[in-house]
C-alpha cells in the first residue's frame, strides 16, 4: 500500500481530528492497535467527548510541535490550509501524510463491498439507519458516520465481515486533494438523497455541484453496482443519465419504492411499503418529517435490492432510534421541550420547524438558529433564510465566526434577516449573545412549549445553559 504500509502500532497523527470524520477513523485506526494522536482547535462535542472516552489525546492548536515526536503517517483533515503552522511543519518534512478519504479507502474499505450514502441531506441518518439494518441482517460491517447513531456508542466500527458503509461527503478531501470525499469510497451501491446548492466557498454554482455527484455515479460499477436515488428530486433526475449501473428510485408519490397510508404514531411514523403496486412491508419509524419518511424508504429499498431478508430489514427499521443532534430531545426541564438538531442549510431548517411544530402542535415553537457554516456566512441564502425561519418564533446571534475572509458583498446579514422576518411579521430577536437568548427564553417559555436549536457546531454551550436555566424556573 505504498505509505499507507503502516507497521503494527504505528503512530498516526490526525492534523483537525475533531471533525466528525476525522475522529471517526482515529477512533477506527485505534481499533487496528495503531497510536493515535491529534491536534485541533475548535474542540466541542459530541466528537470531542467520543474522543476522550476512547482514550485519544487532543493537542490545542495546530503548532509545529504537534508532530512531536514524529508520527509515522499524518492524516490531513479538510479544515487545514496549507499556511497552518503545523500544516507548514509537516510540508518541511519527509513525514508521509494522506487526506481521510484516500486513508478509508485504502487502509479500511479495501476490497468490500462499500454503501456511499450521499446527497444534500439526509446523509447522516440514513448511513446511521442502513448501518443497523446491515449489523441486523449478520453481515458484521463496518462503518464511518457524520454523527453519533443512538443504536451503537459511537460513529465508527471496524468491518469483521465483507460490508462497508460510509457517509459520502461531496465536500472536498483537503488542501492537496481538491475532489470530493466520496471520489476515495470505492461505492458498490450508492444512496442519493437529494441535490441542492450547498459548499458556497467551494462550488460556484448549482452546476458544479451537480457535476460533483455525476463523478460518484459514473464511479459505481455497471456490472453488479446499484444505485438507490429519490425520485422526486429534479437534480438528480439532470444527471442520471451518467449512472451505468441499476438505478431504483423510491419517493412518497413517486418512484420504485412509495410510501403509503402514513399515519403518524406515538414514536413517529408508520406506513406501508410498495413496490411496483404490490405492498412489499410495513415500517414503523421512530423519527418525525417527511424527510425521514424517505430516509427509511432509501434504507429499506437498498436493503431489498441487494437480497437482505424482509422480515429482520423491517425489525431492524422499527428498531432504529435516530442520530444525536438530528432533532434529539435533550431535555423537558418544567415540561418545556428542548431539541438540538444540526440544520445549518435553509431547506433542512425549514423541514426541521415545520416537523417539530406537526410534532407539538399546542405550544409555542421557540427556533434557535446558529449561521456558522461556511455556506451560511454568505448571503447566497439570504432570502431563503427568511422563507425558512419565517414560520415560527425566532431568536438569533450574528455569524459564529469573524466574516473578514468573506468579501463584504458576499457576506450573510442577520440584521437585514431580522428586517425581513419583521416585515413577514414574524416574531424574531437579534441577540447579542448565548448569554442573552437563554434568559429571553427562560422568561418566556411556558409548559408546553418547544424550544428548537439549530446549529453545526457547539454554539457556545447554549444547550447545557438552557436546561439549566429552565430547570430554574
Amino acid at each position: 500500500m505504498g505509505k499507507f504500509d503502516l507497521r503494527p502500532g504505528a503512530h498516526v497523527h490526525f492534523m483537525g481530528i475533531c471533525g466528525t470524520a476525522m475522529a471517526s477513523l482515529a477512533g477506527l485506526m485505534k481499533d487496528r492497535g495503531f497510536k493515535v494522536t491529534g491536534s485541533d482547535q475548535n474542540v466541542y462535542p459530541p466528537m470531542s467527548t467520543q474522543l476522550a472516552q476512547i482514550g485519544i489525546p487532543i493537542m490545542e492548536g495546530y503548532k509545529k510541535e504537534n508532530l512531536q515526536p514524529r508520527p509515522d503517517l499524518v492524516i490531513v483533515g479538510n479544515v487545514i490550509s496549507r499556511g497552518y503552522e503545523e500544516a507548514q511543519a509537516l510540508l518541511e518534512t519527509d513525514i508521509p501524510y494522506t487526506s481521510l478519504p484516500q486513508a478509508m479507502g485504502e487502509i479500511v474499505i479495501g476490497n468490500r463491498h462499500s454503501i456511499v450514502v450521499a446527497g444534500t441531506h439526509g446523509k447522516t441518518t440514513t448511513t446511521s439507519m442502513m448501518a443497523w439494518v446491515s449489523l441486523a441482517c449478520g453481515h458484521r460491517p463496518g462503518f464511518m458516520i457524520g454523527g453519533i447513531p443512538k443504536n451503537f456508542d459511537k460513529s465508527y466500527q471496524l468491518p469483521e465481515g465483507d460490508w462497508f458503509v460510509i457517509e459520502g461527503d461531496e465536500y472536498d478531501t483537503a488542501f492537496f486533494d481538491k475532489v470530493p470525499k466520496f471520489v476515495h469510497y470505492k461505492p458498490r451501491t450508492a444512496i442519493l438523497t437529494s441535490i441542492e446548492f450547498d459548499h458556497a466557498d467551494i462550488y460556484k454554482d448549482l452546476d458544479a455541484v451537480k457535476a460533483a455527484f455525476v463523478r460518484l455515479l459514473q464511479l459505481i460499477p455497471p456490472q453488479g453496482g446499484l444505485l438507490v436515488t429519490n425520485a422526486e428530486d429534479d437534480n438528480i433526475a439532470s444527471i442520471l443519465d451518467h449512472a451505468k449501473c441499476k438505478v431504483v428510485t423510491f419517493g412518497l408519490h413517486k418512484g420504485d419504492y412509495r410510501a403509503k397510508n402514513i399515519t403518524p404514531n406515538r414514536g413517529g411514523v408508520e406506513f406501508d411499503v410498495v413496490v411496483h403496486g404490490q405492498v412489499r412491508g410495513h415500517l414503523q419509524v421512530n423519527l418525525i418529517g417527511e424527510y425521514n419518511i424517505k430516509n427509511a424508504l432509501a434504507a429499506f429499498a437498498t436493503a431489498v435490492e441487494l437480497g437482505w431478508p424482509l422480515d429482520q430489514v423491517t425489525k431492524a427499521i422499527a428498531e432504529f432510534q435516530g442520530v444525536k443532534r438530528r432533532q434529539e430531545i435533550i431535555g423537558t426541564p418544567n415540561q418545556i421541550t428542548v431539541i438540538e438538531d444540526f440544520a445549518h442549510h435553509p431547506t433542512a431548517v425549514k423541514a426541521t420547524i415545520q416537523s417539530v411544530q406537526a410534532r407539538y402542535p399546542k405550544g409555542k415553537v421557540f427556533s434557535v438558529f446558529e449561521a456558522r457554516s461556511a455556506t451560511s456566512r454568505r448571503n447566497v441564502f439570504q432570502d431563503d433564510y427568511a422563507e425558512a425561519l419565517s414560520v415560527s418564533q425566532v431568536l438569533l446571534l450574528p455569524p459564529a465566526f469573524n466574516q473578514t475572509n468573506i468579501p463584504e458583498e458576499q457576506r450573510f446579514s442577520t440584521s437585514r434577516l431580522v428586517e425581513d422576518l419583521k416585515k413577514r411579521g414574524t416574531d424574531v430577536e437579534l441577540c447579542e449573545s448565548v448569554e442573552s437568548i437563554v434568559d429571553k427564553i427562560g422568561s418566556r417559555a411556558k409548559p408546553g412549549d418547544t424550544v428548537l436549536i439549530m446549529s453545526n457546531g457547539g454554539f457556545g454551550g447554549i444547550y447545557e445553559k438552557l436546561l439549566k436555566r429552565l430547570e430554574a424556573k
